[in-house]
């Protein structure tokens, strides 16, 4: 390509110069070129002809493993902010990711969230694998930072950001910058881990200059004005029970207007809402404190003031107890009781002091800490946000969200328990109230791009909430691919939800196939994964047509077992031995055809 003289800042001579140059040139030395041209805006650098110089390389690459969305989203914004800083940003999933292009990379951001007890979530799975196999690359120029997400009243709190920093350096890669842990609340630390890394990467290049750096709370790329850190107050249109009389369940259909926010989702998405806690909990927490209700007390950096029943109601966590939480109470509290806890060599009693405890156990069992309100609510951590599968299609009910909410009650340590978020729903959230929500995007559940692909749909329980919004949502736009529901719960007269609607979608067409399990309306339990392989041979047909897989709900039990069953299914329908229907479940992953939503 000649420059042209018409259409640049150079004049006759300097473009024929370049013009000279520039065809000459290998890729590395256009990428000390460009390099040197950016660092000398902000120094003077000296160049000795003849004498060769190392690339400065200004492309970062920034890996995430997401389940639910957060780590995606925050990947995003890394790239943005880099990018209007000078830098090149390349951002992928991991499963996406071409591991061996590993050791071609300079600068690398990994953001990861941990799932279930310590293990990497779903698209993360085969990059952790190879990262810590003996294919994995000696990584010697390799500068890498880690941004762990985590949720501390977990035993691995940020296990697999923990795992990929300490195999990075193992490979012999150098740190850019200290791995930041975030637990539930993880905006601010990410914006500070964000600003840290791009201040590193303009010292590695010499051209660190504080004015350029453009930081800032990271924000999802959305046009609405409300997000995750701006909620949108969304009013309740609707509120019933789905489950029949002498249910021993309680699951609450609520639907909300999205009017006038401008939030859009996808089948697949989350929906956030912030709750606020019991009343009769903050009512018997403050019998027990030193302080009046009505003290106030700074709950946030920008200096926000609440009264301490409206802080310990609305913004702080009372309900789960960490054991980061207990460590910071034992500094504070004059009882030695804390620390002999702490001080176990095994973990096993303080999991079970953890277990079903709540802030209220914990002041009647060690006392009050801290001189006064502030103190004593200082250590305490904001309450996070509550994530529901949508159970609607925005396509068939225009500026509405619906969700699919169990209400969860139990007996522990002598006293009822209740779920924050689900017995407000099922006991105080009267039509007309509204509460602060915001959706939450997940690219790892998604129906396929390909209309007539046929879906294979898991949910038992609530799980079957993102299923409802698939089947509207192929209803609304003719999707002609085949579809097959696998549901189950405990009984079918009380817990049939959506039954209906089901009904009426097998009937049209529009669902396929339907296979229920009603684990209490028999003398043996049967479960999902006992109808997946009374089907073995038909599931594996749909598998081998292309068959998308989605499985949502319980993680620990329902979906480990459903897991295994496809494996099992897979090795004896595709006469395969275990280690190859472990690989073909690993392909399908890869292609995207099994999705979890699960927690």
């Amino acid at each position: 390509m000649q420059l042209q003289v018409l259409n640049s800042p150079f004049n006759q001579e300097q473009a024929e110069l370049l013009n000279r140059l520039l065809p000459t040139l290998t890729d590395s030395q256009k990428l000390w070129l460009s390099g040197y041209l950016a660092a000398s805006q902000f120094t003077s650098v000296q160049v000795t002809p003849g004498t060769p110089a190392a690339a400065i390389s200004r492309e970062v690459t920034i890996l995430y493993g997401s389940q639910t969305g957060n780590s995606q989203r925050l990947a995003k914004q890394a790239a943005k902010t880099l990018e209007g800083n000078g830098f090149q940003a390349a951002v992928s999933s991991m499963s996406d990711f071409k591991p061996n292009n590993l050791k071609k990379v300079k600068n690398l951001l990994v953001i990861v969230s941990t799932h279930g007890e310590g293990d990497p979530p779903d698209n993360a799975i085969t990059f952790h694998e190879f990262l810590f196999s003996k294919r994995a690359p000696k990584l010697d120029d390799l500068l890498f930072s880690v941004l762990a997400l985590g949720d501390s009243s977990y035993e691995f709190f940020c296990q697999t950001g923990k795992d990929f920093d300490s195999r990075l350096e193992e490979l012999g890669g150098t740190r850019l910058y200290p791995r930041f842990d975030c637990d539930v609340d993880y905006d601010e630390p990410a914006a500070e881990w964000l600003e840290g890394v791009l201040g590193s990467l303009k010292e590695s290049e010499g051209t660190r200059d504080d004015r350029a750096l453009v930081t800032g709370p990271p924000q999802p790329a959305a046009e609405s004005a409300y997000s995750r850190t701006n909620p949108f107050k969304a009013e309740v249109l609707e509120n019933i029970n789905l489950n029949g009389r002498g249910s021993n369940k309680e699951t609450r259909h609520l639907e909300l207007s999205l009017e006038g926010s401008g939030l859009t989702f996808e089948p697949g998405d989350s929906l956030g809402i912030y709750p606020e806690n019991d009343p009769e909990l903050v009512a018997q927490l403050l019998a027990e404190l030193p302080w009046k209700p009505e003290d106030s007390v700074i709950i946030n950096k920008q200096g926000e003031v609440l009264s301490l029943k409206e802080a310990l109601t609305s913004y702080y966590e009372i309900t789960v107890l960490t054991k980061p939480l207990l460590e910071k109470v034992s500094q504070l509290t004059k009882k030695e009781g804390l620390k002999e806890l702490l001080a176990s060599e095994h973990s096993e009693p303080i999991k079970r002091y953890l277990s079903g405890r709540d802030l209220l156990d914990l002041v009647r069992d060690y006392g009050t800490w801290g001189e006064s309100a502030q103190e004593f609510v200082s250590i305490l951590r904001k309450i996070p946000a509550r994530l529901y599968s949508i159970s609607s299609s925005l396509t068939a009910n225009p500026e509405e969200v619906h969700l699919t909410i169990g209400a969860v009650r139990y007996q522990a340590h002598g006293r009822q328990r209740k779920g924050v978020c689900s017995t407000l729903t099922a006991e105080r959230l009267q039509l007309g109230d509204k509460v602060p929500v915001f959706i939450q995007h997940n690219e790892n559940f998604k129906l396929p791009n390909n209309p007539a692909a046929p879906i294979i749909m898991i949910g038992p329980g609530t799980g079957v909430a993102p299923f409802r919004s698939f089947m509207q949502e192929r209803e609304e736009t003719g999707a002609p691919g085949k579809s097959w529901l696998f549901f189950g719960d405990q009984h079918f007269r009380t817990d049939f939800l959506y039954q209906i609607e089901w009904q009426k979608w097998l009937k049209e067409g529009i669902l396929t196939k339907m296979d229920v399990a009603f684990s209490r309306d028999a003398a043996e339990k049967v479960y999902v994964q006992h109808r997946l392989l009374e089907h073995s041979k038909e599931l594996f047909e749909w598998l081998q047509e292309g068959a998308y897989v989605y499985i949502c709900g319980d993680e620990k039990n329902m979906a480990h077992d459903v897991h295994q069953t496809l494996i099992a299914i897979i090795e004896q329908e595709g006469k395969m031995s275990q280690e190859q229907a472990e690989t073909y479940i690993a392909e399908l992953q890869q292609q995207k055809r099994y999705q979890r939503d699960v927690y």
